[in-house]
């Protein structure tokens, strides 16, 4: 269902966020009208509630979720075969737009589907990527995949990260995300819209990195490259059970950097590859940005943060956990 958020249309500056799927509800911020002035009071009280946000970011800059041992084995339950082929039949966005491919290089053992509960209830999933780390057992993805932004109380659970998951195999097993981080900008502001989290071992105590490995990380990487955008896009024909990709060079748009690129709903948090070939799946393929959101609702460009300190901040507090 559409979501309303004054804040975060100032901040997205009219673009369409959020490309996580729920259920049959497509969980997208559209552009709305600009709303009248509040009253004198009300913009008062706005203002000290800015503040306060803003004094909090500044004391911690990085907000942490973290699920106990039963809430990880519980989510690992829930997530059966039956429940993962059961939300992808769920939604529907469309046929799969021109600029989106499927991805058919060497296996990227790193980069798997998100399986989560969202804020609403709803089963749900996006993209997310194993990198490098020094805990061996961080994972990069949208901050939306992980909690409503400027709604600090909406927050995802039963959280299962399964990596090279194609249409329905799991060939390296499933998950359990034991924490993820967050700018506290987007829990209050909507601003920065990237996550860190961090998972458990395996069923035979490997750490993930272990198992699958892990991409690089580059921060403030100067825009302008060319880079691969990969997701599991809820459209027709794969509806999330293959990984799609996007080719594009990365141009600084709307305080953000953007590529040509129609991924939509599901492909949320996937990583934006550089140094990467998109055909053969050889190269480093440095992650530089995730998807985060759209231009439209029948997208023709995909943006993504350019990780800065703070997107440091957040990964290192979630590799060194």
């Amino acid at each position: 269902m559409p979501e309303t958020s004054p804040s975060l249309f100032r901040s997205l500056r009219g673009r369409v966020t959020g490309l996580a799927v729920a259920g049959t509800a497509l969980a997208l911020l559209a552009p709305v009208p600009a709303m009248a002035a509040s009253a004198q009071a009300g913009a008062t009280a706005a203002a000290t509630a800015a503040a306060a946000a803003t004094a909090t970011a500044t004391a911690d800059p990085v907000s942490v979720l973290t699920y106990t041992t039963k809430e990880r084995r519980e989510a690992l339950a829930y997530w059966t075969t039956a429940r993962i082929k059961a939300v992808g039949k769920s939604v529907d966005l469309g046929p799969t737009g021109p600029k989106a491919k499927p991805y058919k290089g060497a296996t990227l053992k790193t980069v798997g589907r998100l399986f989560f509960v969202n804020a609403r209830g709803a089963d749900t999933w996006c993209t997310a990527t194993a990198v490098k780390s020094t805990n061996r057992s961080a994972v990069m993805t949208a901050a939306h995949c992980v909690r409503m932004g400027s709604s600090p109380g909406n927050t995802n659970t039963s959280m299962v990260f399964v990596p090279a998951y194609y249409k329905g195999k799991q060939p390296y097993g499933a998950f359990a995300v034991r924490s993820a981080a967050t700018p506290r900008t987007w829990e209050n502001d909507s601003l920065n819209d990237m996550s860190a989290l961090v998972v458990d071992a395996d069923k035979k105590g490997r750490e993930l990195t272990d198992v699958v490995g892990g991409q690089p990380i580059s921060f403030d990487r100067a825009v302008g490259g060319t880079v691969t955008a990969l997701g599991y896009s809820a459209t027709r024909p794969q509806l999330g059970e293959e990984l799609l990709r996007c080719v594009g060079t990365t141009k600084r748009e709307h305080g953000t950097q953007m590529i040509p690129c129609d991924l939509t709903g599901g492909a949320s948090g996937g990583p934006w590859l550089a140094d990467f070939d998109a055909t053969t799946g050889k190269g480093k393929g440095v992650l530089v940005s995730v998807n985060a959101s759209l231009d439209s609702l029948e997208p023709t460009k995909m943006y993504g943060e350019v990780l800065r300190s703070t997107a440091k901040k957040v990964y290192d507090k979630a590799q060194k956990s």
